[in-house]
């Protein structure tokens, strides 16, 4: 069977390669059709694509997927659609002046087959958005989404294969192994998007072929309460940031600092503030499931080990349904007085568990990220516009939302990407058409260039044209 799904990786890869080299540079108008393409498969599949989420996660509703995924792309879509023009333009660069009369261009040209390997997450969503770029950009893209969501993942090889050509767009199945194979192949250019752990793993197999990688990975997001903040305000936002998807967002709060001896009050108006927002849990339709009982276990054997280490742990149950591993459905905690030992301080958490930490002073705060590997995204909650610009000056993140949560994610005219241990790369808007292009340097010599004035045989001409160069820059 492995063997068979390698052949068909293979085949639709050298496919999409002849594609590409019999039309290296599709025209303006053949890029505007398959992005229109792609806005149809999303605009006219829209129930399926929720159901099919809803089945393999046991439990999403239909506005999460709506909002947090087919919202996010189509205004993706048709961003690029009225950008597109201008991204592809031959753009004019200065020249130095020694040069001139010369002229400097820059011509963003496709690189080639680009590959996709999307996680389970945000099924849709993580794997359209950067095909979006690709397509924009004027490539064949293969995509792999997750095995974790087999029913989203044939839905999405079936709606790609109905609205593109396979030497346009193809989808590739199959399990971790048929995934290793995928992230083996020559691509041009290997968006992974998914843990930090793969990402390695992805990248050193990428660097076999030299192939360029963009990741996105996660690691542990701090949202800070500084003094100066409105907290109920916060606390809200942090509630809803943390629980969206049930917590398994690459760009979740994976943690909260509060000013020192603030803990106990901001856990108990995050209690009231999820309660609000899912008074029940198991038969909610809003509050999302756990994707695996493995994923569920994960998270409860974190629980445990804060529980048998001395943190102080806070279910929050508003109906006292008291979720098991088997309900798929799982309550939310914030756990106080952990220490740094603990897995749930050390791993991505990707649940609905918020350790909550409290600083001393902004210096602490501060010294507190830069000690850890760099995050995905960074909340800061506050007033002081001093405290903000040592946070965002003196910290690394791969972006930040002030005030609110998760919400420099969706801004088209900004890039999103991660930095160290959180990613490399970026994409959205025009800085996705950017990672999926090679912009080509080209330099046009004038007929009245005096660069025959450098060349062999050198004598007292050489020398005086290199004096007067020499000036001139």
């Amino acid at each position: 069977m492995l063997q068979t799904r390698q052949d068909v990786l293979d085949a639709r890869f050298k496919l999409q390669r002849a594609a590409f080299e019999e039309q290296p540079f599709p025209a303006l108008h053949v890029r505007k059709d398959r992005l229109k393409r792609l806005l149809a498969l999303t605009e006219r599949h829209e129930a399926e694509i929720c159901a099919a989420i809803d089945a393999d996660f046991g439990g999403r509703s239909a506005q999460e997927t709506r909002l947090a995924e087919l919202f996010v792309v189509r205004a993706g879509i048709r961003h690029a659609l009225a950008h597109l023009p201008g991204w592809m333009r031959e753009r004019r660069v200065a020249t130095s002046l020694p040069f001139l009369p010369g002229r400097n261009r820059l011509l963003p040209q496709p690189v080639g087959v680009v590959g996709v390997m999307s996680p389970w997450n945000y099924p849709f969503q993580l794997a359209i958005a950067p095909a979006t770029a690709a397509l924009a950009a004027g490539n064949r893209v293969l995509l792999k989404p997750s095995e974790l969501t087999p029913t989203f993942s044939a839905l999405l090889d079936r709606l790609v294969g109905e609205h593109f050509a396979p030497d346009e767009m193809s989808v590739v199945n199959g399990d971790a192994e048929v995934g290793k194979a995928f992230v083996s192949m020559p691509f041009d250019h290997l968006l992974f998007t998914g843990s930090t752990a793969v990402g390695r793993q992805v990248a050193m197999e990428a660097a076999a072929n030299l192939t360029p990688v963009t990741l996105e990975l996660g690691g542990k997001s701090p949202a800070i309460f500084d003094a100066s903040c409105d907290l109920d305000a916060s606390v809200s936002s942090v509630a809803y940031g943390k629980l969206l998807n049930a917590g398994q967002t690459c760009i979740a709060p994976d943690y909260l600092m509060v000013p020192q001896g603030q803990a106990a009050t901001v856990a108990a108006k995050l209690a009231a503030a999820m309660a609000r927002l899912y008074p029940t849990l198991r038969d909610n339709p809003d509050y999302t499931a756990i994707i695996s009982e493995r994923h569920h276990r994960r998270l409860g054997d974190m629980i445990a080990e804060a529980r048998e280490n001395g943190a102080d742990v806070i279910e929050v149950d508003p109906a006292g349904e008291k979720l098991g591993v088997t309900d798929r459905k799982m309550a939310p905690f914030l756990v106080m007085s952990a220490s740094n030992d603990l897995r749930l301080m050390r791993e991505e958490i990707f649940g609905p568990v918020l350790p909550i930490i409290e600083y001393a002073k902004i210096d602490d705060a501060i010294d507190h990220v830069n000690r850890a590997e760099r995050p995905l995204a960074l909340y800061w909650f506050g007033r002081d516009r001093g405290n903000r610009r040592r946070m965002l000056r003196e910290t690394i993140a791969g972006g930040v939302t002030i005030n609110d949560c998760m919400l420099h994610l969706v801004q088209e005219r900004q890039p999103f990407g991660g930095v160290g241990a959180s990613g490399m790369g970026a994409y959205h808007g025009e800085w996705g058409f950017r990672t999926f292009s090679k912009e080509k340097p080209i330099f046009i010599q004038s007929r009245l260039g005096a660069g025959g004035l450098l060349r062999p045989p050198y004598g007292r001409t050489f020398e005086r044209a290199l004096r007067l160069l020499g000036l001139m820059t």
